[in-house]
């Protein structure tokens, strides 16, 4: 068997470049020539786990089966992939510290003064090494996040220097960086990339690889100039051109050979050519599609398009399966809490109610969904979403004026939403949510049972409060029904309007889910029934 192979992707200049998008893409050419492949994010930060950031921070919290809080970048590795993560694709910087302290506090190291090196980055080189030994992983990539200078990177940048020693030929280093234009000189300039490579060695590591982040494609001089003074050979620049979509990222990727010659690098066979059929037919779909629609969005964050990332990309996929191009009208909840604030929604052929917490916005929420049980519009609600759908049809069509969630309002006679009972003595607020899969069993002939094609399915979870079923008989009896609930709690994991033409609020998280190759049903059921809307 093949000793497993490292990659590590860092990143200059900027942040933001794209070090997850150029990892998934290489992961998926590998992938497709029949490697076993993973990804991980070491993410600098002190926080345990993104799960208590505001998602204007650091942009949504993706989930994964294992229940654990990560980066959104995880988001992107499973949907090229079309491989589940789990809580050893993330490792941040309060994980490392938190587990060497409790080390030392146990006495694990002998009376020893505990430093960064070797017993930080000894732990660091420890999670990395892990998803390769207990997997069996052919290639594990490591993705580490900010730019090469940044004093909480030091730490992860030493332990790469390590193991590139340690390692040896099974280890490379890809390094992306940007080539800025000027439009007064009209040049492509290449001292960024300079010096970021020269911070790099001076902490000791040389990158095997160069990946340029461009507007413009890069003329054969540039590439010689920036491989003469950063140390690598002139095949080993590679241009990474701005695209329409970051599914073509692979594609250009795979024409500037980046896979053959990582291949090369670390001795593995290229075996056969990309088996990339289903992902250039569903390229061609988001390029080319026959229809379009717009669809309402209705958050508090959507001034940060990644607090929403996993949602946006799941009418992507879901798009391409009914060959539709999804246009996302973003509105901000509170902005329909004004007098006049339906008019936002009035050129709309779906709307979705985002998940979210706290009390801001609730509002227009509410009122979003009201508009489309009213006037009939396809309507998908998340978590939150869901839970909005259900406070509003107890005002509304039970006349429970009322009707809240605890969330919201501790005082409510009426939590048709409440605090879930496992929940209850819980203090701290990280990682401490109802999270990762759970099953769902589904009611036959309900419009979830349809999109599905199946009896039952497990989705991932991320809530405190749920549908209060001390309510659900009144509900069912005026015609919200719960379509799917869990069969070990009997939470209510799915409600419908039946006389709607498709209603659906949802208490897990489908966008999590959702891949290229196996587009989440739920939204690709919900985007044709807006392509049927009149």
């Amino acid at each position: 068997m093949l000793a497993t192979r490292y990659i590590f992707v860092t990143g200059g200049v900027t942040s933001s470049l794209g070090k997850g998008i150029i990892s998934a893409s290489l992961a998926k050419l590998l992938q497709a020539r029949g490697y076993r492949v993973t990804i991980q994010k070491l993410d600098p930060y002190i926080n345990i786990d993104p799960g208590t950031l505001n998602p204007y921070e650091h942009g949504e919290c993706y989930v994964t089966e294992d229940g654990a809080e990560t980066d959104l970048d995880l988001g992107h590795y499973e949907r090229f992939l079309n491989t589940p993560t789990s809580q050893a694709n993330n490792v941040t910087t309060g994980r490392i510290y938190q587990s060497v302290i409790n080390k030392e506090r146990k006495g694990d190291y002998l009376g020893k003064t505990v430093q960064v090196i070797p017993h930080i980055t000894d732990e660091i080189k420890r999670r990395i090494q892990l998803l390769g030994t207990k997997n069996k992983y052919d290639v594990v990539i490591t993705e580490i996040g900010g730019t090469v200078g940044d004093i909480e990177s030091l730490p992860y940048i030493e332990a790469v220097r390590q193991l590139k020693w340690e390692l040896s030929s099974n280890c490379l280093v890809i390094h992306l960086t940007l080539v800025p234009y000027l439009p007064t000189s009209g040049e492509l300039k290449t001292k960024p990339t300079q010096h970021s490579v020269k911070m790099l060695l001076e902490e000791g590591v040389q990158p095997d690889i160069l990946v340029l982040r461009t507007h413009y494609p890069l003329f054969t001089d540039l590439r010689k100039k920036v491989a003469l003074f950063c140390n690598v050979d002139i095949s080993s620049v590679i241009e990474s051109i701005d695209v329409s979509t970051i599914y073509e990222v692979p594609i250009k990727m795979k024409e500037e050979k980046l896979d053959l010659i990582v291949l090369k690098k670390l001795g593995l066979p290229a075996n056969d050519e990309p088996k990339l059929a289903p992902w250039l037919n569903f390229l061609s779909k988001v390029k080319k599609p026959k229809y379009e629609v717009k669809i309402a969005l209705v958050g508090k964050y959507v001034e940060l398009a990644d607090s929403y990332k996993s949602i946006t990309e799941s009418f992507i996929h879901a798009g391409a399966m009914n060959n539709c191009r999804v246009e996302m009208k973003m509105i901000h909840s509170e902005h329909l809490e004004a007098p006049d604030g339906m008019e936002l929604l009035k050129d709309v052929k779906g709307i979705l109610v985002a998940p979210g917490f706290g009390e801001r916005g609730i509002e227009g929420k509410i009122k979003s969904v009201q508009y489309a049980r009213e006037n009939k519009i396809p309507f998908l609600g998340i978590c939150l979403g869901m839970q909005c759908a259900v406070v509003e049809f107890g005002r509304n069509v039970l006349n429970i004026e009322d009707a809240d969630s605890s969330e919201m309002n501790r005082k409510t006679p009426n939590p048709v939403i409440d605090l879930m009972e496992g929940q209850k003595g819980v203090s701290e607020k990280g990682g401490t949510m109802r999270l990762g899969s759970y099953p769902c069993e589904l009611k036959a002939g309900s419009a979830a049972h349809k999109a599905y094609g199946a009896s039952s399915t497990n989705e991932r979870h991320r809530h405190r409060y749920e549908f209060n079923n001390d309510y659900l008989h009144l509900y069912e009896n005026s015609g919200m029904i719960a379509t799917g609930v869990n069969p070990d709690t009997d939470l209510v994991e799915i409600i419908e309007i039946p006389s709607h033409p498709w209603f659906v609020g949802v208490q897990f998280h489908p966008e999590y889910k959702s891949t290229v190759i196996n587009p989440h049903p739920l939204f690709v059921s919900f985007v044709k029934a807006t392509l049927d809307f009149k």
